[in-house]
């Protein structure tokens, strides 16, 4: 009797391990298997395996690879010809070539060795003229599976002072697949021949939690690019175009923040002041221009970063413009980006110096003169929590600083020319010119209305020619 009951307990153990394993393979081909079908609804099962992306509330399903995602979306654009480039900051930083090296030494799995960096954001570019409204793109997305949250804005190439106010155009298209976010960022040519992205804003009915939006490498700002020249290359086995030189795009995308000028508040106050339009006037904002074109030229062979600074700081900010009565252009550059062949390079590029003051060690100014407009560089000094530049009275020796609060660098464009701007442009200007900076002052005295000047000392005789020189 109790073989009996021994072997009737065992039979039962086998027969119910075998109908749960035939349930488990039955469950796993019904539901898992085939995710694909179900993911047109957005819906994700709770029998697939979740993810926990550090860093954020968000989750993806872990039983489907960033690759795989990359992979159907690179499918779509090659069938319908929308030439997509990698921008993804984390997998071009494995792609630069330090980082290759230590990347070969960890270990990954062999097919997704730079796609899966563990981020559920895949971010690609796309020159924007290559952007058909193509509903057939959008449909086939849809059949994959992806949903779409496609990002707009104003056309700001549109605005003016005339006009204040552009058409809508797309600036992100956001798909999202089994929780994964493929990132497409629309470049838009802008007239100083540079490419230009614009800020992602969710606008009141849109779903704030489709993706982890503090993790998207780009939109947190608008943007402005030098455009980037592309290569084919595979990557984790798929064909992808990345940028030649990964280093200069990455190092571009740190310093990308583009600031618009404020057509706005400019016509308010041409309404209250109207701009000169005098042929001097005019004839002043072409040289303007074209200083500007040389500095730009100049320094950038350099490498030299430069920004708008004192009164043609002030016009961008204000007028969007160059203040006309000014009649010089001033640029500043900190002093730990001197070059000794700065001189050089300007007199190579067609400018005569007109005076040095000061030395590189302390308050350094250089003036250069084309065609009867002065082009003032003013050198930083970093000291503490601000910044500061000096100047030089050539009669008397006496010294002043202007002191500043620390700022960053931002993109603009003036005079159709992308050029820098301090961001914190509203102190930068406040510092400089006070208060009522919106108030015309043509009787500018650089000694004592700036509301930032200090006296600082007075150079002694014995140096006085090295940091007095006037041509």
């Amino acid at each position: 009797m109790p073989r009996v009951n021994r072997t009737i307990v065992l039979s039962l153990l086998i027969v119910s391990s075998s109908l749960f394993l035939l349930f488990q393979l039955y469950y796993y081909r019904k539901y898992v298997s085939k995710a694909d079908v179900h993911a047109n609804s957005g819906q994700v099962f709770k029998s697939s395996p979740v993810c926990y992306c550090p860093g954020s509330h968000f989750h993806i399903n872990c039983s489907f690879s960033p690759q795989q995602t990359v992979k159907k979306f690179l499918g779509l654009t090659h069938r319908f010809r929308l030439p997509v480039f990698l921008a993804d900051i984390s997998v071009l930083t494995l792609l630069s070539q330090d980082a290759l090296r230590q990347h070969d030494r960890q270990e990954h799995e062999a097919h997704c060795s730079f796609l899966c960096t563990g981020r559920p954001v895949t971010s690609f570019g796309l020159h924007a003229n290559l952007w058909k409204y193509d509903p057939d793109f959008l449909l086939a997305a849809e059949q994959k599976g992806f949903e779409l949250l496609e990002l707009r804005g104003k056309d700001p190439r549109l605005a003016s002072l005339d006009t204040l106010s552009g058409e809508d155009i797309p600036l992100h298209f956001l798909f999202r697949l089994h929780g994964y976010i493929i990132q497409v960022v629309f470049l838009y040519e802008r007239s100083g021949n540079y490419l230009w992205h614009g800020a992602l804003r969710l606008r009141m009915n849109m779903d704030r939690g489709f993706a982890p939006f503090k993790l998207l490498d780009y939109g947190h700002h608008a943007g402005a690019y030098d455009r980037p020249q592309l290569i084919l290359t595979v990557l984790d086995g798929l064909d992808i175009q990345v940028p030649r030189n990964i280093s200069n795009f990455l190092y571009g995308q740190q310093h990308a923040r583009f600031l618009e000028c404020q057509y706005r508040d400019a016509r308010n106050f041409l309404q209250l002041y109207p701009d000169d339009s005098s042929p001097a006037a005019v004839d002043f904002r072409r040289k303007a221009k074209s200083l500007l074109q040389v500095a730009t030229r100049t320094l950038a062979h350099l490498n030299i970063p430069f920004w708008l600074s004192s009164g043609t700081c002030l016009g961008w900010f204000r007028q969007c413009s160059v203040i006309s009565y000014s009649r010089d252009v001033d640029i500043g550059i900190f002093i730990a980006d001197f070059r000794p062949d700065i001189v050089a390079a300007f007199r190579d590029a067609g400018l005569s110096l007109k005076h040095k003051f000061g030395k590189v060690e302390d308050s350094l100014e250089l003036s250069f003169l084309s065609d009867d407009v002065k082009l003032d560089v003013f050198f930083f000094y970093e000291d503490g929590d601000v910044f500061w530049n000096g100047g030089t009275q050539a009669k008397s020796g006496r010294k002043f600083k202007y002191i500043f609060p620390r700022f960053s660098l931002c993109w603009a464009e003036l005079l159709d020319l992308k050029v820098r701007v301090p961001c914190e442009t509203l102190e930068y200007v406040t510092a400089n010119y006070g208060a009522s900076w919106s108030v015309p002052v043509r009787g500018w005295d650089w000694k004592s209305s700036p509301s930032n000047v200090k006296e600082n000392g007075v150079w002694p005789l014995s140096e006085w020619e090295e940091v007095i020189q006037v041509y």
